[in-house]
């Protein structure tokens, strides 16, 4: 597949380019579009979608999500499939993705680790075998990421409030007040050059139970959105996440 990578002159564009150049599943570098200017491209790289000049085959998003609208109407209009990778959408832009899984294939996820999505499934499991434990997340990352909590501590609260209804996210806790038994604390460090940790700590008066992922490079991310990329290659309309490709592996 030809694939325009939105974002190219960022950290994780950069990690997918490097892969494409090595000829990863069979895909290849068609285009880029990137706000920012950047000397040696060997692809035309553009400042907006609307002025992409190719067609690719399949578009890999790692940019802003406030390009959402913009990217979503170019996709939708020239029928391509698409990675989005991109975290800290606003309700409104996530409509924007939703709306346009229905028109075409979208593969949406806060994270493209295989081990972040059988951390997930953990998560599920281990709040329902423990129907009245105390559940607190912890994420840390490096000191340049925009959005706090993580979309991955966000999809991992989301997981569980799938068998606990009532749960809700009590996003860095502070002041006086006791914890209420729905809550679920999400707390965010920011610091240094971490990739990305992710603890999940499953808490009864007995025992304690910690589920921990921890990325050691930010490749893992980028093989993670190619291996979408592939995924979606023959998928009709829709929505698709890393769960779709546990239950198919």
């Amino acid at each position: 597949m030809k694939v325009l990578v939105s974002g190219i002159h960022g950290f994780m564009g950069r990690e997918v380019v490097a892969l494409l150049n090595k000829q990863t599943g069979g895909h290849t570098l068609l285009c880029g579009v990137d706000m920012q200017a950047a000397a040696g491209d060997t692809v035309p790289v553009y400042p907006a979608f609307s002025a992409v000049k190719e067609k690719p085959d399949c578009i890999v998003d790692f940019s802003h999500h406030s390009l959402t609208k913009e990217m979503m109407d170019y996709a939708v209009s020239t029928k391509t499939p698409i990675v989005v990778a991109t975290t800290g959408q606003t309700a409104e832009e996530k409509e924007m993705i939703f709306a346009a899984a229905k028109e075409i294939p979208v593969f949406f996820s806060y994270n493209y680790s295989l081990g972040i999505a059988v951390l997930v499934e953990l998560a599920k499991k281990t709040a329902k075998a423990f129907p009245d434990a105390e559940i607190e997340i912890v994420e840390k990352h490096h000191d340049r990421k925009l959005d706090a909590p993580s979309g991955t501590a966000v999809m991992l609260v989301d997981a569980i409030k799938e068998v606990r209804p009532q749960a809700y996210a009590n996003v860095g806790r502070s002041g006086n007040g006791k914890r209420t038994p729905e809550e679920i604390g999400v707390h965010a460090v920011r610091m240094g050059n971490i990739v990305g940790v992710h603890e999940v700590m499953v808490s009864t008066q007995t025992q304690t139970i910690t589920l921990k992922h921890e990325a050691f490079t930010r490749a893992l991310f980028a093989e993670g959105a190619l291996s979408a990329l592939s995924f979606l290659e023959g998928k009709p309309a829709g929505l698709y996440t890393m769960a779709d490709i546990v239950k198919e592996n």
